[in-house]
């Protein structure tokens, strides 16, 4: 038996356990965030192998920030994980019942998914997040995160492997492969006999990777082309405000945008206030011709900028000649993940959210809340852009199926 294969046989063992694990999940989760706490000098002390292996390969900024471990953020992580633990229970959950003509009690019921296989790159907290939330919704894990963050998930994934053990679960509740090579991932997506669902987090390329090669059913998440329109009736200063949150908070995030639309009856006004807010940052604008006679000096905007993710402190910018061209446009280059209309007009805003077709649609406020904690749903296991079965922020219900329970006392068809 390989490696793999024993890693998933694991899984589907503790899997089990959690099924009937009530209250059990809740102490391992409380002594999950205690162990990352009393373990921060740790954490920090592996993370800082990956940050300097990243340096030393010109990893972009922007990529290391995301990768970076430290105390308060690990505190952030830890507090995450108490958040999902205080959440109600999905599990056992009555969605709807019915009793038949012939006496037949039926229910159905949120069940967990099984084994829970998640795929992602140089986001540390990932490690944990994920584990928090599939323990919470009575699911296994097996984690794979990229090279650049190894050793910090070892670490990470040790610690919490130890703590759910104290409490009185199975460690495998929460495995993590350490191989890094594409092999293993690619063996992880035939891992058809173990693996209930995989959830692939990360830029497009390695959706689209895991897409294409998974045999295992995929929920697709994470590629985040996203986009605020700037109406006609916007108020400049307050889309100067948003568009600034929305691209430099933290540029490298799926919910960060990678392009403006701006009303050509505003942009002579609008995209000077606005540049001069990203100039703080040192934005990189790419301009379609109608912005770039407006801001002079500026890059030229190819038709791959308009499909582009970043990740990044650059920004696409086009000027569009009304609503529905803004609406055209996302349809034609958004990856369905968030969209921000900026406007004052009540029409204008009611037409936005109803013909953008994405999983979060915005009206002036930033794309930057698209995630599990800003919408109440403790920490999320990525951001669904499909529609079937889940999307948006993906909480514990999304980490959840469902079976029916028909009770009778001797009724036959």
């Amino acid at each position: 038996m390989s490696m793999l294969d024993q890693i998933g046989q694991n899984a589907k063992s503790a899997a089990r356990v959690l099924l009937t694990a009530g209250e059990l999940k809740n102490k391992a989760l409380y002594a999950i965030a205690d162990a990352l706490c009393d373990n921060s000098d740790k954490i920090v002390e592996a993370n800082e192998l990956d940050l300097r292996a990243a340096r030393e390969n010109g990893t972009r900024a922007a990529l290391i920030d995301r990768l970076t471990l430290t105390p308060a953020r690990i505190e952030g992580m830890a507090d995450g994980v108490r958040q999902v633990a205080a959440l109600p229970d999905p599990v056992g959950r009555v969605l709807d019942g019915t009793v038949r003509p012939n006496g037949l009690k039926i229910e159905k019921v949120k069940v967990p998914l099984g084994v829970i296989a998640i795929i992602y790159e140089a986001r540390p907290n990932v490690t944990s997040d994920a584990a928090a939330l599939c323990l919470k919704s009575g699911n296994a894990v097996i984690l794979r995160g990229g090279k650049e963050a190894i050793n910090s998930n070892k670490c990470i994934a040790d610690i919490m492997r130890d703590a759910v053990e104290k409490a009185g679960l199975p460690r495998d509740c929460i495995a993590l492969i350490e191989d890094t090579s594409r092999e293993s991932s690619v063996a992880l997506m035939q891992l058809t006999k173990y693996v209930d669902v995989l959830i692939p987090r990360g830029g497009a390329g390695l959706i689209r990777a895991v897409v294409e090669n998974s045999k295992v059913p995929v929920i697709e998440t994470g590629a985040g082309n996203c986009h605020v329109y700037v109406d006609k009736d916007a108020d400049i200063e307050m889309a100067a405000n948003i568009i600034y949150n929305a691209k430099t908070s933290r540029p490298s995030v799926c919910n960060a945008i990678e392009t403006i639309l701006v009303h050509k009856d505003i942009a002579q006004k609008a995209l000077p206030v606005i540049k001069a807010r990203l100039d703080e940052k040192n934005v990189e604008l790419r301009c379609c011709e109608k912005a770039a006679l407006i801001l002079k000096g500026e890059k030229a905007a190819s038709e791959d900028d308009w499909y582009t993710e970043y990740g990044d402190y650059i920004l696409a910018v086009k000027v569009v000649d009304t609503i529905d061209e803004a609406i055209a446009h996302i349809a034609k280059y958004s990856t369905g993940h968030s969209e921000s209309i900026i406007t004052e007009n009540y029409s204008a805003a009611l037409k936005f959210t109803d013909e953008v077709d994405s999983a979060a649609v915005y009206v002036n406020a930033s794309t930057r809340f698209t995630d599990g904690g800003e919408f109440g749903l403790g920490a999320e296991i990525g951001i669904a852009t499909q529609k079937l079965h889940a999307r948006g922020p993906m909480g514990l219900n999304e980490l959840t199926s469902m079976k029916f329970i028909i009770r009778g006392n001797g009724q036959v068809r």
